[in-house]
């Protein structure tokens, strides 16, 4: 009787399965130990810096986040301190400015790019693209190029001195009125988005006897949501950071902005002011002009993801 060789073992079909899943929870554990450490980078000099910020003097650059002695009363120095010295404008009113230009920079550079890149992703017209690629051709020149001469020009204007146009001292419109005029870096952004929106919603609401700014107010705008919120929180927190123009434009005390009011805190209470550090001074006011930012952010997180994960898709 001839003996029957034993039954080869059974391997599930696409073999290897234990090893796949365990080199994908292997996988996966780098992968979060990764997110962890870049977590703690970013997060941890935020953190070093509110602890900083309710520390003494003595105390400030001693490496523990757990002060040893509480001291609340340095973020109410950044008000006292400033409106008791020769910057008679108190702190809350830099916070204020910047706020007000913030907002009317976003506001202004999210409209004006908006109604230029729907012109370029749904208008078909002669030297489209080459048009558009002058535009873009723009972003080659770095912002110092152009410095000098705008001031030239605002200065024609009449908007470099003191006085009051509308609602707003003259000095500070130099700050955010350009972006009426858009900005090559939005306009792309929200072309490519619109891009991805299938013409014919547009060519529906044009039977429906819709004109062209109702299919951009009624189809593109809502639309693109996410990338209207990336523009705005971009340009909020690149005018929020502006120092530069900041220190051109800004001569009287009440016309500041937050960065140059920490310029001045630096200057009050740094090495130079009694030859001595007051830093955790310094580094509150650091910590509140940091928390307009993160608020904004978390507000508008879920469209943020979306608009940036999106920006370069192409219908």
């Amino acid at each position: 009787m001839q003996a029957v060789p034993p039954m080869a073992p059974i391997v599930p079909e696409g073999g290897g399965g234990w090893y796949r899943a365990s080199g994908s929870k292997l996988a996966q554990v780098f992968y979060y130990a990764f997110l962890a450490f870049c977590t703690v980078l970013f997060v941890y000099p935020f953190l070093w810096a509110v602890s900083a910020s309710l520390k003494p003097r003595q105390e400030v650059f001693d490496n523990k986040l757990i002060p040893k002695h509480f001291h609340p009363s340095n973020y109410l120095d950044v008000f006292r301190g400033l409106a008791d010295t020769i910057y008679k404008a108190p702190f809350a009113t830099w916070f204020f400015n910047s706020m007000w230009i913030g907002f009317l920079a976003a506001f202004t550079v999210t409209i004006s790019s908006a109604l230029v890149a729907f012109g370029f992703a749904y208008f078909r017209f002669p030297m489209r693209n080459a048009l558009f690629g002058c535009v873009l051709a723009t972003m080659m020149l770095p912002g110092v190029v152009t410095l000098i001469p705008t001031y030239l020009i605002w200065n024609k204007l009449g908007f470099t001195g003191q006085g009051t146009f509308l609602f707003l001292s003259r000095n500070q419109y130099p700050l955010w009125a350009s972006n009426l005029f858009g900005s090559a870096f939005y306009i792309f952004l929200l072309r490519q988005f619109f891009l991805g929106i299938p013409r014919e919603l547009f060519e529906a609401s044009r039977m429906d006897g819709d004109n062209y700014f109702s299919m951009f107010r009624r189809i593109a705008l809502p639309l693109a949501k996410p990338a209207l919120v990336v523009t705005f929180v971009f340009e909020f927190k690149a005018s929020w950071t502006e120092l530069q123009k900041s220190l051109i434009y800004l001569h009287a005390d009440n016309t500041f902005t937050i960065p140059r009011g920490l310029k001045n805190l630096l200057d009050l209470y740094g090495p130079s002011a009694g030859g001595h550090g007051d830093y955790q001074v310094v580094i509150a006011g650091t910590v509140l002009a940091t928390l307009p930012m993160i608020i904004i952010f978390f507000l508008g997180q879920r469209y943020f993801v979306e608009g940036i994960a999106t920006q370069g898709r192409k219908g």
